[in-house]
């Protein structure tokens, strides 16, 4: 059997579950559709849809390549990505996930950055938004404020490391020229450059600012029920899996892992919520019982925002589906971004927080011990298969998307 037979198997089957288990199931399947509902339009649609709609007015106004322009001469080197990378890099960090990816397929589209470019953009672009990660998860979720100061600078420091490090992505000769500046212009001819850049940019698009309101709003409204139908999805599939016993047993698995890393074991039940949705496995780690030291559970915390939870993924997937842009380089920069924040909190916690990390008992090594370290390895294997079965899965239904198109 092929592998692509293997996906279509494995899909149709997770498909046939959850109408199997919604059977079973129907109050559980229900509440859990008007959780991520509530979720959808309590936190995601008024911190989402205006900043679509601006983004696209701002694209449309030649703003974008103003910025690009200035920010070229910076953006270049330490990011191999043209100057309005700065402006997705801004606009992604204020406005959070998918914003970014939603700028990047924009700017792809107007030929604004190339392939491996663009890849290199939505990697390090897709972040938390201040709002949720301080509001939601510091103050709402951990009922500390100063758990906030300490996730912002392992989320966003942690992803300005992997856009250091995604610099290294793709071919040395493959940037674009699209307003390109050298370092020895003087401020006032750069300054030139970006205002004619920007009129360039206007006259090209050329729509006035009814048309151009009322298509962003078009837009914006299309991508932002999008992303609820998805936010929807994962919770019923999430509730429904659990119903069954599929998550417990993943939560297993995940524990023998923690506990190979050094941490608490009972902290599984939020990494196995936050590798489906973000705002789930958040709230689980700040609920994480008494005895968890909360070093920790902010470092699962940190994990779960920068992974960012299948359903961001899928978010992104059906926004670079009309694009040329692969998801394989955007998983990989989010876990290697879901171990950087989740290390820089445990590093950074003596020095903001005040107070020391506790240590964690760790098991001697014994018979029982090796025979642990055993089930360890089988454990590893399991999630190692599960993750490439959500990477199939994932690709294939970007592949429906684009035959439905």
């Amino acid at each position: 059997m092929t592998m692509k037979k293997m996906g279509w198997l494995m899909l149709v089957s997770a498909l046939i579950s959850v109408i199997v288990l919604m059977a079973l199931f129907p109050e559980a399947a229900l509440q859990s559709a008007l959780r991520g509902l509530a979720i959808w339009w309590d936190v995601l649609f008024p911190s989402l849809f205006p900043f679509f709609v601006i983004s696209e007015v701002l694209l449309g106004f030649g703003v974008v390549h103003l910025i690009g322009t200035l920010l070229d001469p910076m953006m270049r080197p330490l990011f191999r990505i043209p100057g309005a990378g700065g402006f997705v890099a801004a606009m992604g960090y204020v406005s959070g996930y998918p914003v970014g990816a939603k700028l990047t397929a924009k700017l792809w589209e107007q030929k604004m950055v190339n392939r491996e470019e663009g890849e290199r953009l939505v990697a390090f672009t897709t972040s938390s938004d201040p709002i949720f990660l301080i509001g939601a998860v510091s103050i709402g979720f951990f009922h500390d404020p100063k758990i906030g100061l300490i996730l912002a600078l392992a989320h966003y420091g942690g992803g300005f490391l992997v856009g250091l490090l995604m610099r290294f992505h793709g071919k040395r000769e493959s940037n674009t020229s699209t307003g390109s500046l050298h370092l020895s212009q003087t401020k006032t001819s750069r300054l030139k450059s970006a205002f004619q850049a920007m009129h360039a940019a206007r006259e090209q698009d050329g729509r006035d600012l009814g048309t151009l309101l009322r298509q962003a709003i078009q837009s914006s409204l299309q991508l932002i029920i999008v992303v609820g139908g998805l936010v929807v999805f994962f919770s019923v599939f999430l509730e429904l899996w659990t119903r069954a016993g599929v998550m417990p047993a993943l939560t297993e698995v995940i524990s023998l892992l923690l506990s190979l890393v050094g941490m608490p074991e009972s902290l599984s039940t939020a990494i196995v919520g936050g590798l489906f949705e973000v705002t789930l496995g958040a709230r689980y780690a700040g609920e994480a019982g008494a005895a968890i030291p909360l070093p920790y559970k902010a470092a699962a915390a940190a994990f779960i925002l920068s992974w960012g939870g299948l359903s961001v993924h899928a978010q992104i997937i059906s926004i670079l589906n009309t694009t040329n842009l692969r998801y394989f380089p955007f998983v990989v920069a989010r876990l290697i971004h879901g171990v950087i924040a989740a290390t820089a909190v445990l590093l950074l916690w003596r020095s903001i927080m005040g107070t020391s990390i506790p240590t964690l008992a760790v098991p001697s090594v014994s018979d029982s011990a090796l025979n642990g370290y055993t089930h360890i390895m089988a454990a590893f294997c399991i999630l190692l298969g599960f993750l490439m079965a959500v990477a199939l899965f994932i690709q294939i239904l970007r592949g429906l998307q684009q035959k439905f198109r």
